[in-house]
């Protein structure tokens, strides 16, 4: 197994389609606890069993949005596959989202990948000839919809975090210098956490910002 945010070749040992695999999670959280990754790679290994094809590369995406190109393992195997030397002859993913969640984002990518003799396959939204029009229309689709989700989701996050702000409570991320979090109410299962005084941090803080004004 290779390690995360890396990517891992394999001696392709016939001529059966070469296949590399790409597995994305989209939060730090999946990738803490290890949610998502083993289970994309046991369906795609399974599936491409099935199909007999030879995995020849893993490349695995910790915590990144498909929403842009700025993953650094995307780019390694778009490099890889567009290099020449024909590594593999498929992408597969679990679905179009792992790639992008850009519909103008994936149609460049998967032209840059045709050039190159190379195409993009999900085992959960399987289609047919990408010479069909009518099944490369239903693929744009299906990125359009992939886009819309990422929209709506991050919309309601945002105003999700909104409100649990005005309500008085933390959001998350580094707690500032001069404060802590504590416990404040439970929910269910989820604590709510909001920021008090911390004596002693804020002591240190106000030290900083006088000497700096010295």
């Amino acid at each position: 197994m290779n390690r995360r945010g890396q990517c891992s070749d394999f001696t392709a040992a016939n001529s059966a389609v070469r296949a590399a695999l790409y597995m994305r999670v989209s939060t730090s959280r999946q990738v803490e606890h290890d949610l998502s990754v083993p289970d994309q790679r046991a369906q795609l290994t399974s599936w491409c069993k099935a199909k007999q094809w030879e995995i020849v590369a893993e490349f695995i995406e910790p915590g990144a949005t498909a929403t842009d190109d700025k993953r650094r393992v995307f780019q390694q195997m778009i490099e890889r596959a567009c290099d020449g030397e024909h590594a593999f002859d498929v992408i597969v993913v679990h679905s179009y989202s792992r790639f992008f969640r850009d519909a103008f984002g994936q149609e460049f990518y998967l032209r840059k990948l045709a050039k190159h003799g190379v195409k993009l396959i999900s085992i959960t939204q399987p289609l047919g000839d990408e010479d069909d029009p009518a099944q490369a229309m239903m693929r744009k689709v299906i990125a359009l919809f992939d886009e819309y989700q990422s929209k709506e989701n991050a919309k309601h996050v945002i105003r999700s975090m909104k409100e649990n702000a005005r309500q008085g409570f933390w959001n998350g991320a580094t707690c500032p210098l001069g404060y802590r979090l504590v416990e404040v109410e439970s929910r269910g299962a989820k604590v709510k956490k909001s920021l008090a005084i911390d004596t002693v941090g804020a002591e240190t803080s106000w030290r900083a910002r006088r000497d700096s004004t010295v």
